[in-house]
């Protein structure tokens, strides 16, 4: 099979889809690979590092996806990509469609096969190759919310860990899954005061037992986030509902409770956000203000670390990569129902029900 991998031009999107090793592996199978010149230099990734294991460096994003079977790309197509799709092309990326609707209905008129990896989903409701991406966004959260309270940056000049003989900051995460649990991590690492908010008992009762009860539980109520939000000073939206937009957990009316020059950080925006008033930021500007709240909503927060987040996803996809390339759509997927959970568009159809409930199809 041809696999493609274009340049990401996502704002300050520097992962590639494919290592190096990852071009190697495929190549071994008898499947040729064509990289977009420059596609991995982000990630630290030469062209001639691809070269070197067989596959071809081409010059363009149009000779790119013209000469594929299969694309493999990291962030969603953006609508100078749109007119690259077709019906005999499968696209394996991030497609977060619920919060797209101008790209489900590029992917539908096209006739393509268009395969997300965050629904790719095991028998236990695990999202593998959502994971690696989660754990990053989660301990990048505390990173970002640490470094936007500092006063120079309008927030609150609060210091997450404090010092002896003054307040530790609270950091609130809504959402105990993977990116949930991750910035708990790190915000436990810097010495926050730190409390998780879940719907499910048994999560919270796993993160009690994984930090040692360092962390305090709450279940989610609007009564309970509403209480939290008010006395926090960064509040992390860790969400997730599998291919369907994100719910809006925090209201305008909680965010104009909260202390002047507290931050939010959506990790649910590539959803939609949790945070009622939240829009997709980027890297280069990245911060909007909500009352006295600041809100970071940047939609590829992995993009800013892509030497590790890269590795992170190959390692994740690569497994799926080939096994589409060796038997093709239809038969990879009949084999793996996990695989097949990944199915969001094809032959002109919405196939995802998140999706479709998003827009009332």
């Amino acid at each position: 099979m041809r696999i493609a991998v274009p340049l990401e031009i996502k704002n300050n999107e520097r992962r590639v889809a494919l290592t190096p090793a990852g071009a190697d592996a495929l190549i071994h199978r008898g499947h040729r690979v064509i990289v977009q010149e420059g596609a991995g230099e982000g990630s630290g990734f030469t062209d001639a590092q691809y070269e070197a294991v067989g596959a071809d460096v081409v010059g363009t994003a149009e000779e790119t996806w013209g000469l594929a079977e299969l694309v493999v790309k990291v962030k969603e197509p953006i609508a100078s990509e749109y007119g690259y799709f077709r019906p005999d092309l499968t696209l394996f990326t991030y497609l977060h469609l619920a919060a797209d609707r101008p790209l489900t209905e590029a992917l539908v008129a096209s006739g393509i096969t268009a395969v997300a990896y965050e629904t790719v989903q095991t028998p236990d409701r695990s999202l593998p190759l959502l994971a690696p991406m989660s754990e990053v966004a989660g301990r990048l959260s505390i990173v970002v919310g640490a470094n936007a309270l500092l006063a120079a940056h309008g927030g609150r000049g609060v210091m997450l860990g404090g010092i002896p003989g003054t307040p530790k900051g609270k950091v609130v995460v809504i959402g105990g899954g993977v990116a949930g649990e991750h910035a708990a991590a790190n915000a436990l690492g810097l010495g926050a005061d730190v409390t998780v908010i879940d719907l499910s008992v048994p999560r919270l009762r796993a993160l009690e037992v994984r930090f040692g009860g360092a962390v305090q539980t709450r279940a989610s109520t609007r009564y309970e986030i509403g209480q939290q939000v008010a006395a926090a000073d960064l509040v992390i939206g860790s969400v997730l509902v599998p291919g369907a937009a994100a719910p809006k957990l925090v209201t305008d009316e909680m965010v104009a409770s909260m202390k002047p020059g507290s931050v939010l950080v959506d990790i649910a925006i590539d959803q939609g956000g949790c945070f009622e008033g939240s829009r997709p930021t980027t890297h280069d500007a990245p911060t909007f203000r909500v009352h006295e709240s600041l809100y970071y909503c940047v939609a590829n927060m992995p993009g800013a670390v892509p030497f590790t987040s890269t590795r992170a996803l190959g390692n994740a996809t690569l497994p799926y990569i080939t096994a589409i390339a060796d038997a093709g759509w239809d038969a990879a997927s009949a084999a793996d129902p996990a695989l097949a959970a990944g199915l969001n568009v094809r032959a002109g159809e919405v196939r995802n029900a998140g999706v479709r409930a998003a827009f009332g199809l």
